[in-house]
Formats: C-alpha cells, structure tokens, sequence
C-alpha cells in the first residue's frame, strides 16, 4: 500500500511495483486517515509511507496501523533531511527509507528486501547522522569514493563499470566493501547519505 498526498508519487510507484515479479499494489491512500482505513481493508504486507501528510505525519499513520496490524511492515518515503523524522520512524517500527528521486530498481529492491523480513533502517545509520564530525567516508579508498559519489546521481551498476572503465564485478566489491565501512547496508542508503551531504551543503552556503 502507498501512502503519499502526491498522485503523481503514488503512480510512479504503483507502475514501479506492479512490473516487478511477484510483488502488486493493494490500496493507495493520500492521507493518515485514508491509509488507516484502507489498512484495515487491505492488510497489507509493506506500507510506504510519507513523512508529510495533510492531516497529521506518516509516524502518526504507521503508530496507528502498527497497533491493530503488527505485521504490516513499513517503509519511509522520504528527501532523508530530516534525522528527527527518521528516528521517530525507527520508533514506530520502520523498517527502511526511500528517496523519492531513487530509480524504479531500487525501490522494489527495497520492497522486496522488507517483504522478506529484512531491516535497512537501523538506529546506528541515525545514530552516526547525528554526530556530524563523525565522516562515514573517511575510511574509504579514492575508487570507492568516486563510486559513492556516481550512486548518489543516480547510476546504476552497469553505468558505474562504464562510466570509470571497470568491470560491473568490481563495482559490486566496491560497494559490498564501502558499505561495510560506512556503517551501511543498502546503496539506497548510500544515495540518501549523498542527498543529505548535498543539501547540507547547500544549506550552508545559502546561510553565508
């Protein structure tokens, strides 16, 4: 089921998740009390939620669900700018984030991975956010930084081994190794790390 007061969100996704194998969309919601109600219609097996709905938030949605449906699993949908909003997410049992930005691939990646009783949002990924000096990256090679930085505009694999001359072998041990050092466990996270140094950034330089 997706939650977002966006159609063209909402449709994006939906046409994202009904190509991919095994996996369809039950209900769409534009709001917490929609959601709740279609929840209790649907019962479905992953939420993605938006942060930012017209008559409360998606913590208020996922409390609620949470409390009559334990086995619905959520999902955030989210610019990942906000580590307050993540962490309140993290208490009321999301279990991932995704950027609204990410390609379609990813998306189900992530689906499909919470489907199947997996975590990608953890209290050390929020954790390490929060203290600012602490730079997830200091730890990584100078390839597997440029690689960081072609997952954060939105390549894929493929278009990595090519863009830097290598094979897609490598960019896959790249990545399995700077996830490790950063603390991470999905590239999607990698991406959102990239979006939150990015507008950061912009911040600072709008505030001098």
């Amino acid at each position: 089921m997706i939650v977002d007061d966006h159609e063209v969100v909402r449709r994006g996704i939906a046409e994202v998740i009904d190509r991919s194998e095994g996996m369809g969309i039950v209900a769409e919601a534009g709001s917490v009390a929609e959601g709740i109600r279609r929840a209790e219609l649907v019962h479905p097996q992953v939420m993605l939620v938006d942060l930012q709905l017209p008559d409360g938030t998606g913590i208020d949605l996922m409390r609620a669900v949470r409390r009559t449906q334990p086995n619905t699993r959520a999902i955030v949908l989210t610019s990942f700018d906000d580590d307050s909003a993540l962490a309140a997410a993290l208490e009321v049992g999301a279990a991932a984030f995704v950027l609204k930005s990410v390609r379609g691939a990813e998306i189900a990646d992530v689906v499909r991975a919470v489907a199947a009783g997996r975590v990608l949002l953890d209290e050390r990924t929020v954790t390490r956010r929060r203290r600012e000096h602490d730079d997830p990256t200091e730890d990584l090679t100078p390839s597997e930084m440029r690689v960081v930085d072609l997952i954060g505009e939105g390549l894929s694999n493929r278009e990595i081994a090519e863009r830097l001359s290598i094979a897609e072998k490598t960019v896959k041990n790249h990545i399995t190794s700077l996830l490790a050092k950063m603390g991470l466990q999905r590239r999607t996270q990698v991406a959102a790390w990239v979006a939150a140094r990015r507008h950061h950034a912009w911040a600072q330089d709008t505030n001098h």
